[in-house]
C-alpha cells in the first residue's frame, strides 16, 4: 500500500462507510468554526486526547417541541467538570451556549437529542495535557424518537450490576471515560434486561449505566441516593424539586434490601424523564395491584416532569 495525495484520499474519506450517520442532523467543530449538516464531515482529530485517553467532558441534552431540557443545568455540570480537570474552554460559555442553541435550531426538528463534548484537544499522543495548547468543542444534534405511552405502561427490568460504583472523585465528574458503563451495557444485554444497577461493597444503591435510580418507600417517600459516588443528573435533580410538593423527598443510603419493600423503583433519565422499573433480579418490584406494574407515582412524575421542562427550559 502507498500514500495517496490529499485529493484522493479526501475523495476514500467521503465514501467511507459511516454507520449512524443517518441519525446526525448537525454538527459544529470549534477548530472549523462552522456548523454543518453533511455526517460525512462528522470528524475527530485522532491526536485529541479525548480519543486516546479519555480526557474529557460530555453532556447528553434533549430537546422537545423546540425547547432544550436543562440547559443550564447541564452547562452548570460541564463548568464544574471542566474545572476539575482544568479545561479552559476555546470560547466564553455564554458563547458555548449560545453554539448549543445555533446547532440544535440547524437540526431543522422539534424534537431529538444533543451531545457536547469538551476536550483536552488536540496535540499529540501523549498523556500530559500540556502538549494540548487548546480545548476542544464538539456539538452534535441527532434524531431521537420520542418514548411512546406503550413504553412507560410496560416499564423497564433491573438487575443488579457484577461493576461496581465508581470512586467518588470521579463519579460525580461527566467525563469520557465509560468502560465501566459499556461493561453494564453488555451485562444487561448478556441478561435480556433493560437496566444495570451498581451497588457498593456495603450494599448500598448507586446509579444505572446511564440514568439514576430511586425508590418509592410504603410510607410514600421518594429514596434517591447520596450523591456521592454517583453522577448527578440533572433529571434526578429536577424530578427531587417537583415531587417535593407532593410527597416527601429523602436522600440517604439506599441499602438493596430496600428494593424489596418498595412500592415503586424509579428509572430517571433525560430523553425518557422517568420511568417505572417493574422487576429487580426478576422479581417484580412493589405490592398488590401494582406489583411487576410502572406505579402511580413513576406515570405522575412522567407528566409533571416534561411540564417541568418545557416551562424551565431554553426555547429555540
Amino acid at each position: 500500500m502507498q500514500a495517496v495525495d490529499a485529493e484522493t484520499y479526501l475523495k476514500a474519506l467521503l465514501s467511507a462507510p459511516r454507520p449512524g450517520s443517518e441519525q446526525v442532523l448537525a454538527f459544529y467543530d470549534h477548530r472549523v468554526g462552522h456548523i454543518c449538516t453533511d455526517p460525512r464531515l462528522l470528524l475527530l482529530p485522532l491526536d485529541d486526547h479525548i480519543c486516546h485517553r479519555g480526557d474529557g467532558l460530555f453532556e447528553s441534552i434533549s430537546f422537545r417541541q423546540r425547547t432544550i431540557f436543562g440547559l443550564d443545568a447541564h452547562l452548570a455540570r460541564l463548568v464544574d467538570g471542566a474545572a476539575a480537570l482544568s479545561i479552559t474552554p476555546p470560547c466564553t460559555w455564554e458563547a458555548l451556549r449560545q453554539h448549543i442553541l445555533d446547532v440544535a435550531l440547524a437540526a431543522g426538528v422539534d424534537n431529538g437529542d444533543l451531545r457536547v463534548f469538551l476536550s483536552r484537544g488536540p496535540g499529540g499522543f501523549g498523556i500530559s495535557p500540556a502538549e494540548c495548547p487548546q480545548a476542544g468543542l464538539y456539538i452534535v444534534a441527532l434524531k431521537k424518537a420520542l418514548p411512546t405511552a406503550a413504553f412507560y405502561e410496560k416499564g423497564l427490568t433491573a438487575f443488579a450490576s457484577a461493576i461496581p460504583p465508581k470512586q467518588e472523585y470521579l463519579a460525580r465528574i461527566k467525563n469520557t471515560n465509560y468502560l465501566p458503563n459499556v461493561f453494564m451495557a453488555m451485562e444487561a444485554r448478556q441478561k435480556g434486561m433493560d437496566v444495570a444497577v451498581t451497588f457498593d461493597e456495603n450494599g448500598i444503591m448507586g446509579e444505572a449505566a446511564v440514568a439514576n435510580v430511586g425508590l418509592v418507600d410504603a410510607q410514600g417517600r421518594l429514596l434517591c441516593p447520596e450523591i456521592r459516588r454517583i453522577l448527578p443528573g440533572t433529571t434526578l435533580l429536577a424530578a427531587m424539586e417537583v415531587a417535593a410538593e407532593r410527597m416527601p423527598v429523602v436522600q440517604m443510603p439506599i441499602p438493596r434490601a430496600a428494593i424489596d419493600s418498595a412500592s415503586e423503583m424509579l428509572l430517571f433519565t433525560s430523553s425518557t424523564l422517568c420511568v417505572g422499573i417493574t422487576h429487580f433480579d426478576g422479581k417484580p418490584v412493589g405490592h398488590g395491584a401494582h406489583a411487576g406494574k410502572p406505579g402511580p407515582v413513576a406515570l405522575w412524575l412522567k407528566d409533571v416532569l416534561l411540564d417541568y421542562m418545557l416551562k424551565k427550559g431554553a426555547p429555540l
